[in-house]
């Protein structure tokens, strides 16, 4: 199951709303595509100098959520990762070599926008819709 989730994750091109909240509890989401799982508990993620950085440094939960449609809505496919943030950098080799290896991909101008490399724990994953059945095995 694990490898499975890895690769839906990963999945590309896929876009996620990617929510955190301040420590008063001011929600943000933001719709990011640099969410990396790169093991069955770690995910990395690419940001900027925004908000979303700003809550986590507050308070380190947040909630990725993948969307794919489906002819109707019990068709839909995703999930909803639960996310701890264990440590980010906002310079040195880590940021550096993934800047340099996002560069290939989404070119240097939107890889010059990343300024933070954050890490995270997976401490929950569920399904889009839920009704108590947990995590969504067809995806």
């Amino acid at each position: 199951m694990t490898g499975k989730l890895m690769e839906y994750f990963n999945k590309q091109p896929r876009i996620g709303a990617f929510s955190t909240s301040s420590k008063e509890g001011k929600v943000d989401s933001a719709v990011l595509g640099s969410p990396q799982m790169v093991d069955e508990k770690t995910v990395i993620v690419a940001l900027g100098m925004g908000r979303t950085i700003s809550n986590l440094k507050e308070n380190p939960n947040a909630v990725y959520l993948i969307m794919e449609p489906g002819a109707s809505i019990m068709d839909w496919k995703g999930i909803r990762v639960y996310l701890k943030m264990k440590e980010y950098v906002t310079s040195g080799p880590k940021l550096d070599a993934y800047k340099s290896q996002a560069a290939k991909i989404i070119g240097e101008q939107a890889a010059s926008m990343v300024k933070v490399l954050a890490t995270f724990d997976v401490t929950e994953i569920r399904p889009l819709i839920d009704f108590g059945q947990g995590w969504d095995k067809s995806i």
